[in-house]
């Protein structure tokens, strides 16, 4: 058999072992989805409880949750650069004063349309609700404890939310533990209130559909260099 030959077919084996590799990658992923995506569920499933009753720990995460209090809407942050539906935006994170308590809780109140991703009038978008639904999520400490997210401090907008960045833009403590608010105010039209976000998906993604591609690649990489040996051991 020729050199070139056999050159030719330790490349096709070698393509097909690094497509199959990562093909087992995919599923890979997709078994860590389903493992979320169970956890998610499962989160979501228990019953609704108080947001201040909770531990600020990951085990808090995704339970659903209510929390009444105060807005503080004159200490409102920013998160910029977020989509909604294709469109940009930001969301609208508001300090909540808790009574009997000194640590103020934030409630994401959903997104709003910005067409730099940046600015938007905030004073259009107070609400008269004091008592906010949805699920808890938790805010990561940041790197080494400081303010890295901030992106406009005048105006506080952050790029990133993480507890360091947070507390750097309100006057007060702030608990790590906030509220992702999914039930909207229905006293005002669609148009006219803040885009309550959906709660997390439980979709599989695209992994399952990546596997079957990359193990195609590995049959065509192998099938093809088998009949290209073939065909030339036949001439």
């Amino acid at each position: 058999m020729p050199r070139r030959l056999v050159l030719f077919l330790l490349l096709a084996v070698v393509l097909a072992a690094a497509f199959i590799r990562l093909g087992f990658w995919q599923l890979s992923r997709l078994a860590q989805r389903r493992a979320r995506n169970a956890v998610v569920a499962a989160r979501l499933a228990q019953p609704q409880v108080a947001l201040t009753s909770l531990r600020p720990d990951s085990a808090s995460m995704l339970r659903k949750a209510v929390v009444t209090g105060t807005p503080d809407f004159d200490h409102e942050i920013l998160l910029a650069a977020r989509t909604y539906q294709g469109s940009p935006g930001v969301y609208l994170l508001t300090p909540l004063r808790v009574a009997g308590q000194d640590t103020a809780v934030l409630v994401n109140r959903g997104w709003i349309y910005a067409p730099d991703g940046v600015s938007v009038d905030v004073g259009r978008w107070r609400e008269a609700t004091t008592s906010f639904s949805g699920y808890a999520e938790l805010l990561p400490r940041g790197v080494g404890s400081k303010p890295e997210g901030v992106l406009r401090r005048d105006e506080r907008v952050a790029r990133q939310l993480d507890l360091a960045t947070v507390q750097s833009l309100l006057p007060y403590p702030v608990s790590p533990l906030y509220l992702v608010a999914t039930i909207p105010d229905t006293t005002k039209p669609q148009g006219e209130r803040v885009a309550r976000l959906p709660p997390p998906a439980l979709d599989e993604g695209p992994h399952l559909s990546y596997a079957i591609q990359w193990f195609s690649f590995a049959a065509i990489a192998l099938i093809g260099g088998t009949a290209v040996a073939v065909r030339n051991r036949t001439l």
